[in-house]
């Protein structure tokens, strides 16, 4: 057991967190971006948002499922720097990297062939699934180079480093947010607009940039190779297992958000536009609440790894708290902010009249939300992915699932959609409050 002393001060907390929520709000950037410079094109806006939303969110599904290797990397290598055994590490960072790279390629060609019957079960259709499947196949390609950006991710953070995250993934949002413009509307005679294509060009660009980007910087900031080594690492089996109970968390995690999708598009173009953009930004904050859940699951593996129970009890705490203070602040900038983001993403007097009636619901959820995902980054530090696994699978068969058809059996329309997602998110809220209450706090008053 390492017995050094890890800093849980307030100033370490935000230099890891501050970076993390810049690095966090940069992945839903990618998304919104294309949601909000598609959804104002002169000529089918609408459809094109609608599309970039049912797009965006089987995308994102893929991404959650594989990127979650980044928690079990970096759950991993944390644990093992406050044991003071991180230089018998060596092998496994590029180990676990080509492991990321070979997953994306299996699922990008499992899933490529079958990707309009898959849009069709989210029940889009005509205008709608020829968008669809315009944007998708350009996009898709940028798949493995957002787990190879994750992975790299997941090392620095174990490292105990946000900071070239941060850089990685502001740098490409910035990128998306010109390239949106200049591609989605064309430069006078220079470029020709491209409309819907024009965004996902924009992201793909974007996402290979990060992922050349973090290439770099991990071979010029740190000892790291990429060069495969063999045997495995004795890690490499705990990362599968870790990896394996967060991809069918995942999945329980995506089947939620996609039958809130499918629900939504069966209810027409205007709902599931509005959907779109409630989602995107709830994403976007849901993201911006994750930095200081990174923080817990930074600080929170290393010292797991050093036997530091008491400091973790007071980590836990303090990064709870301050993501209370960032949900207020960001129900606060909604409140204000109403109609104007509606408007930002979308100008159908019809599209803004259901995001008007239900956006509040999304609001309502970010405290929820605050402690949720907080204490899930912690629990992803601890290399508790079995307990998460478990946790979302009930959030979704016990709590949205039996919601969402219940509110629609009442007729409650978007509004039940969205009441489904917080039943959801309370479910985990509470469930992983439990779990800690029961195991780390007692860990933590009988530690010296």
């Amino acid at each position: 057991m390492n017995q050094s002393t890890t800093d849980i001060s307030f100033r370490r907390i935000q230099q890891l967190a501050i970076p993390a929520i810049i690095a966090g709000i940069a992945e839903p950037v990618l998304s919104s971006t294309d949601a909000a410079v598609v959804g104002n094109i002169p000529v089918n806006g609408t459809e094109a948002l609608a599309a970039v939303g049912i797009v965006g969110s089987f995308l994102s599904m893929l991404i959650w499922i594989l990127a979650q290797t980044r928690a079990a990397i970096s759950s991993i290598v944390s644990q093992n720097l406050g044991a003071g055994k991180i230089d018998e590490l060596r092998s496994f960072p590029a180990q676990a990297i080509y492991f990321n790279i070979g997953l994306s390629i299996l699922v990008l060609v499992g899933t490529y062939a079958f990707v309009e019957e898959i849009f069709r079960l989210l029940n889009a259709s005509g205008e709608i699934l020829k968008l669809s499947l315009e944007y998708y196949d350009i996009r898709v390609w940028g798949f493995p180079f957002t787990l190879f950006t994750f992975a790299v991710f997941g090392i620095f953070r174990g490292l105990q480093n946000t900071f070239w995250p941060m850089i990685i993934a502001a740098t490409g949002a910035v990128m998306n947010i010109g390239l949106d413009f200049l591609l989605v509307y064309g430069l006078q005679d220079l470029i020709p607009p491209m409309g819907i294509k024009g965004a996902a060009w924009a992201s793909l660009m974007s996402q290979l940039v990060m992922a050349l980007m973090s290439m770099i910087l991990l071979l010029k900031k740190t000892q790291i190779s990429l060069r495969l080594q063999f045997p495995l690492h004795p890690e490499i089996k705990r990362l599968v297992y870790m990896s394996f109970n967060l991809f069918i968390r995942s999945l329980a995690l995506n089947a939620a958000l996609m039958l809130a999708v499918r629900e939504a598009t069966y209810l027409g173009t205007k709902y599931i536009a509005a959907h779109a953009i409630a989602i995107n930004l709830w994403l976007f904050a849901a993201f911006f609440l994750d930095g200081y859940g990174a923080a817990g699951n930074i600080l929170g593996g290393k010292l797991k790894g050093a036997g530091q129970f008491k400091a973790l009890l007071t980590v836990s705490k303090r990064v709870n708290g301050y993501n209370q203070v960032v949900a207020a602040i960001l129900i606060i900038f909604g409140i204000i902010l109403y109609k104007p983001l509606g408007l930002l993403f979308n100008k159908d007097p019809e599209v803004l009249a259901v995001f008007n009636d239900m956006f509040y619901l999304a609001l309502i959820s970010l405290p929820i939300c605050a402690f949720a995902f907080t204490f899930d980054s912690i629990f992803k530090g601890l290399g508790e992915m079995k307990y998460l696994r478990n946790v979302l699978l009930g959030a979704t068969l016990i709590g949205f699932i039996p919601s969402l058809y219940l509110f629609k059996y009442l007729g409650w329309g978007i509004q039940g959609i969205w009441l489904s997602i917080i039943v959801w998110i309370g479910y985990r809220a509470v469930a992983l409050i439990v779990r800690f209450s029961q195991k780390y706090v007692p860990l933590a008053r009988n530690s010296s």
